[in-house]
C-alpha cells in the first residue's frame, strides 16, 4: 500500500519536477483596443500599462489576439471562462439593462427566460458571450471574487484534470462540496463531460489558449511531450513579441491548444497592417474601357474598407492628423458593436475577415470645408430643426410615421452609397447610354441615362432623377427633383446631388458626393470614400426586407401598448 501511494503521488507530480502557474488565457477580437475597454468596462478587469492588448482580471492575464473569430468557445475543448460577483443577480440584472444595444452584451437565458439560477451545490449563476464569442459563466462565490475558473469540456474529465496535475502541477481540492477542481493560485481548473464525439479544437476559435509559466522551458516541453501531449510548435520567440521571453504550443487530448511561457514573456505587440496593394496608386494608371468607348466602371464594389469612417471630422482632430491602423481597426470594431441589437457578428461583412483590405484609415469623409465638417446650417434650417426637437419623440400611428429605411422603401440619397455594418456590396453594370448601380441593402436599383437631357421637375422621386457624363475618366452624376421623403441630414427635396466616380486602380473606385442645399446649410459641402473591387467573392443577395421585417409589427404593437400624448 505504501508503494502503491508513493506511485501515485509521483504520477500527479508535475513532470518536469517544477510546477507551473497559469500565465494567461488569449482571446481573439478583431480590435484588441476594443476588447481591453470591454473587459475593464463590463468585468471589472485592469488596463496593463504598457500594453494595448492585455487586461489583468484578478489574478488572471488575458490577451487579445487581432484577427477573426472562426467560432465560439462552446462545443471546443474550453467551453466557458467564469468570474465571480459578490451579487450575481444584481450584476446579470445590470447588463440586461444595459443590452446589446451600442456595446455588445449578450445574455444566456435558461429555459424558464431568467437571466440568472441558483444551482443547488454550486452557485447562483448567469451567463453572457462577450461580443467576439467567449461563452462566460457569472459565479457568486464569496470566498473569492474576480476571475474564477476555466472550465474545459472533455470525454474523461476525471483523467482530464489528472493529466494537467501530472504535466503542470497545481492543487487538487473542492470548488463546493459536490464538485472538485484544479487549483492554480487563485484561479480553478474544472472539467466536465463532453456529451457528443470529442470536442472541437480551440485553435482559431474566441478561446486560442491556455498559456502556463515554466522556469526552465525546454526539460519542460521534453516532460510534457513524452506525456502524449502532442508539441505544436517548439519553444521560439515569435517576431512582435514584446519581450524575449520564448514559447512553446501543445495540443492536449480534449482539443485545447495549451501554450508555455518562459520568464521574459509580456505578450505581443500590436502590429500595424501594411493594408492591401489593391488599395495602393499606381502611377500612370488607365482606367479600361468599354468596347463602345466609356470607363469601364463594372464589377461588385465593397464599402467594407470604409465603413466605420465618420461623416464629419471631430472638432478637437485637426485636419493634418491621420489614424494609426490599430486605431481605425478600433473605430470600425466600435460601429460593430454599436449595432449589433439587431443581428449576431456572423451577418456583419466587416466582422468574420472576408474584407480584404485593412480599415482605412481616413478620418472622415468631409473634405470640403477643409476643417472637415459640415457647413453652418441656414437660419430657417435651424429653426425647423429646433421645432423637431421640442416636440419630443413620437409614437408611430400607423407605418407611415416610420423612416423609409424602416419600411424597407429606401435609404435615400447618398445614403443608397454609403458604408454601413453589413451589405455593403454595390454592382455596377453598364450598357450604351446608360449606367445601372445596384446596392444590396434594399435591393435598390438606380438607372441613369448618361445624356445630356434635362431633368423632369414636374416629378418627383424618392431617389430623384439622375442624369450623367463623363469627365475624362470621371462619371459625373448629377440628381435632382427629390420629394423629401427621404433626407439626408436633413436635407431638404431642393437638393442638389453631384456624384462623381472615379476609378483609380484595377481595384479602386473613389466616390465623391457635393451636397448643395442652400435651404438647409449655407454652402455646400463634399465627402470621399473609396470602394473596393470584390468579383471574386462578393456576391450580392436576395434582400428580403418586406418578407421579414418583423419589426414593423413589434413597433407598431409596441406603440399601441405603450402610448403616450
Amino acid at each position: 500500500m505504501k508503494h502503491k501511494g508513493l506511485l501515485l503521488l509521483l504520477l500527479l507530480l508535475p513532470l518536469s519536477g517544477q510546477a507551473a502557474s497559469i500565465s494567461h488565457i488569449q482571446l481573439a477580437a478583431p480590435s484588441p483596443l476594443q476588447a481591453v475597454d470591454w473587459y475593464t468596462r463590463f468585468l471589472d478587469c485592469e488596463a496593463i500599462e504598457g500594453r494595448d492588448e492585455a487586461v489583468h482580471c484578478h489574478g488572471m492575464d488575458i490577451e487579445f489576439d487581432a484577427r477573426p473569430i472562426l467560432g465560439t468557445t462552446l462545443g471546443t475543448g474550453v467551453d466557458h471562462i467564469s468570474f465571480s460577483f459578490p451579487d450575481v443577480a444584481a450584476k446579470m440584472d445590470e447588463l440586461e439593462r444595459i443590452g446589446v444595444g451600442g456595446l455588445g452584451v449578450r445574455l444566456q437565458r435558461f429555459d424558464d427566460g431568467a437571466v440568472w439560477r441558483d444551482i443547488d451545490g454550486f452557485f447562483v449563476v448567469g451567463f453572457i458571450f462577450d461580443p467576439w464569442g467567449t461563452s462566460i459563466e457569472l459565479v457568486q462565490d464569496a470566498a473569492h471574487q474576480g476571475f474564477h475558473h476555466i472550465h474545459l469540456s472533455a470525454s474523461d474529465p476525471t483523467a482530464t484534470l489528472d493529466r494537467y496535475q501530472a504535466a503542470f502541477g497545481g492543487t487538487r481540492g473542492n470548488v463546493t462540496a459536490t464538485l472538485d477542481g484544479l487549483r492554480f493560485d487563485e484561479a480553478w481548473l474544472l472539467a466536465s463531460l463532453h456529451e457528443t464525439a470529442n470536442p472541437a479544437s480551440t485553435e482559431g476559435r474566441a478561446l486560442d489558449h491556455i498559456a502556463f509559466n515554466v522556469d526552465a522551458i525546454d526539460s519542460a516541453v521534453a516532460d510534457i511531450e513524452n506525456s502524449g501531449i502532442a508539441l505544436q510548435q517548439a519553444p521560439n520567440v515569435p517576431a512582435n513579441a514584446r519581450g524575449n521571453g520564448r514559447r512553446a504550443f501543445f495540443v492536449s487530448p480534449d482539443n485545447v491548444r495549451l501554450a508555455l511561457v518562459e520568464a521574459g514573456w509580456a505578450g505581443m505587440i500590436l502590429q500595424e497592417s501594411g493594408g492591401d496593394e489593391l488599395t495602393q496608386l499606381l502611377d500612370n494608371y488607365e482606367a479600361p474601357m468599354t468596347p463602345w468607348g466609356e470607363p469601364d466602371l463594372q464589377g461588385i464594389w465593397s464599402g467594407d474598407a470604409a465603413h466605420g469612417i465618420r461623416l464629419q471630422r471631430p472638432e478637437e482632430v485637426s485636419a493634418d492628423v491621420a489614424l494609426s491602423q490599430v486605431e481605425a481597426a478600433a473605430r470600425r470594431e466600435r460601429g460593430t458593436l454599436q449595432s449589433i441589437w439587431g443581428y449576431e457578428r456572423e451577418w456583419r461583412d466587416t466582422t468574420l475577415g472576408y474584407t480584404k483590405t485593412a480599415p482605412l484609415t481616413q478620418v472622415a469623409m468631409i473634405i470640403d470645408p477643409p476643417d472637415g465638417r459640415l457647413p453652418p446650417m441656414t437660419d430657417a434650417a435651424m429653426a425647423n430643426r429646433q421645432t423637431g426637437r421640442n416636440r419630443g419623440p413620437a409614437v408611430p400611428a400607423g407605418p407611415e410615421d416610420l423612416s423609409s429605411w424602416v419600411r424597407c422603401i429606401t435609404q435615400g440619397l447618398p445614403n443608397h452609397m454609403m458604408p454601413t455594418v453589413y451589405n455593403n456590396g454595390l454592382q455596377i453594370v453598364q450598357g450604351p447610354g446608360t449606367v445601372v448601380i445596384q446596392k444590396e441593402m434594399i435591393h435598390e436599383n438606380r438607372i441613369i441615362p448618361i445624356d445630356a437631357a434635362p431633368a423632369n421637375d414636374t416629378i418627383k422621386h424618392w431617389l430623384g432623377e439622375s442624369r450623367g457624363w463623363w469627365e475624362d475618366t470621371t462619371l459625373v452624376i448629377e440628381t435632382r427633383n427629390f420629394n423629401g421623403r427621404s433626407s439626408f441630414q436633413g436635407s431638404s427635396e431642393n437638393m442638389v446631388l453631384t456624384e462623381r466616380l472615379t476609378r483609380l486602380t484595377t481595384n479602386l473606385l473613389q466616390y465623391q458626393f457635393t451636397v448643395d442645399d442652400p435651404d438647409v446649410w449655407t454652402q455646400p459641402w463634399t465627402a470621399m470614400f473609396p470602394l473596393v473591387l470584390d468579383n471574386a467573392q462578393y456576391d450580392l443577395v436576395e434582400y428580403a426586407c418586406h418578407e421579414g421585417n418583423y419589426s414593423m409589427f413589434n413597433i407598431l404593437t409596441g406603440a399601441r401598448e405603450n402610448p403616450r400624448d
